[in-house]
């Protein structure tokens, strides 16, 4: 067997040759938010919006990866950050290779949030706050999350027995309980599309 068809180092593909093949950056979307605020639902949205304009997207939702890569993470702080961690390495791969990744989770602090962005890079890295107020998100409470977090069932439940921080490294902000889904998927196509340029 001629073992020299294995020597010598290959030609690595950088991130250039890949946006460069898709004709558009690779970026991580991250929406921090209430549980309820209408991440996961904006994601999928703004998923569409972009894929009709040619623009290849993941969606990397923080209830789906609990099943998967982040199953047996509780939600103590030590868990939480371990559950960031994880995500935004994931979406770091995902945009290196030009691909959109829109990430859904709560994010509940400041540390996290800048946890996430110190892994996936400060140029790639978009941080959006879906503001919908606490009390909506309680009003709605889709999940019965809420009601039993208040009941003592649920321990460490954002927003009722652990904080949620006022983002302070958000580019956007959005409150999806004054608007339409077409309307705010809109605002957030407006803001995103162009730092897809290469």
């Amino acid at each position: 067997m001629d073992n020299h068809i294995f020597s010598g180092q290959p030609e690595l593909v950088s991130v250039a040759d890949k946006s460069h093949l898709l004709s558009h950056r690779g970026i991580v979307i991250w929406m921090t938010g209430y549980s309820g605020a209408g991440k996961t639902t904006l994601a999928y949205h703004l998923e569409k919006r972009l894929h009709d304009e040619g623009i290849l997207t993941a969606v990397l939702d923080g209830d789906v990866l609990r099943q998967g890569i982040n199953a047996g993470l509780g939600f103590s702080l030590s868990d939480r950050r371990e559950n960031i961690r994880r995500t935004a390495e994931l979406a770091k791969q995902l945009a290196s290779c030009g691909i959109v990744v829109i990430c859904s989770l709560i994010t509940p602090t400041n540390e996290l949030r800048a946890l996430a962005e110190d892994i996936i890079g400060q140029e790639r890295f978009v941080l959006y706050h879906i503001a919908t107020p606490l009390s909506v998100c309680e009003e709605r409470d889709v999940k019965g999350f809420y009601a039993k977090a208040r009941q003592g069932e649920i321990k460490e439940f954002t927003g009722i027995t652990n904080p949620f921080e006022e983002p302070k490294n958000a580019l956007y902000a959005i409150n999806p309980s004054t608007l339409t889904i077409q309307e705010s998927v809109a605002i957030m196509f407006d803001d995103i599309f162009p730092l897809l340029a290469i």
